[in-house]
């Protein structure tokens, strides 16, 4: 394949920076994470802007709501009864274990601190690296349905790589550097958005259309 320093520059010479990840704080990011599986962005705004304008926007404080309320804070990002007991048990992890503070929780280090992530319940690798590489700035490759999809069409990966394999396959061949993992998730995200799309995809005006394999992009059998 191409490399991925010339995907990058493609991307970045055809986007520009993205300024990812929406949030003013680091407990927003992690909030937001939780908040943010199977909806938009835009949804999950709406729900921080609610949380912040009752000044609830706190471990103790969303901790100490009861469950129906918490539940209907969060209905606009959908799911939202999933995703309260999913916050639930990562704010009762966070205090538990570091008292409320994330100084003290990305002071573990980011490989324990990955693994701990992993084994609460509703917790996947895309919102754990997403916590890792958004809110504590620490280099963990978020993989989504967009890089699967990129990277799948273009041959440089098999359409049934799971999410470890391709997060692999970019730490392996990328220096650690989280500013640059930020802007190139979000640059696959811009390019699944606006080119690569599940459905007609919009290939000849793509920045990265002449890396296509011959015969065009390649599809699941």
């Amino acid at each position: 394949m191409s490399t991925l320093p010339e995907v990058y520059q493609r991307l970045f010479t055809a986007f520009g920076p993205q300024n990812w990840w929406p949030g003013e704080t680091p407990f927003e990011v992690i909030v937001g994470a939780v908040l943010v599986q199977n909806t938009s962005w835009r949804n999950v705004a709406r729900v921080i802007d609610r949380l912040k304008e009752g000044d609830l926007l706190h471990a103790a404080t969303l901790s100490a709501l009861p469950l129906e309320e918490l539940e209907e804070l969060l209905r606009p990002v959908g799911y939202y009864r999933v995703k309260a007991r999913r916050l639930r048990n990562l704010l009762a992890w966070f205090t538990e274990r570091f008292d409320g503070s994330v100084e003290a929780m990305f002071a573990i280090g980011q490989a324990e601190l990955r693994r701990e992530l992993l084994s609460l319940n509703g917790i996947g690798p895309e919102t754990a690296d997403s916590i890792l590489l958004y809110a504590g700035g620490l280099p963990s490759f978020v993989i989504d349905a967009y890089t699967f999809r990129v990277m799948a069409r273009h041959g440089w990966i098999e359409h049934g790589a799971d999410y470890h394999a391709l997060k692999e396959f970019f730490e392996s061949r990328m220096e650690p550097d989280a500013a640059r993992f930020n802007e190139f998730h979000a640059l696959f995200v811009r390019v699944g958005k606006d080119f690569c799309r599940k459905r007609e995809p919009r290939c000849g005006a793509c920045p990265l259309q002449d890396l296509l394999p011959e015969g065009g992009p390649l599809e699941p059998e």
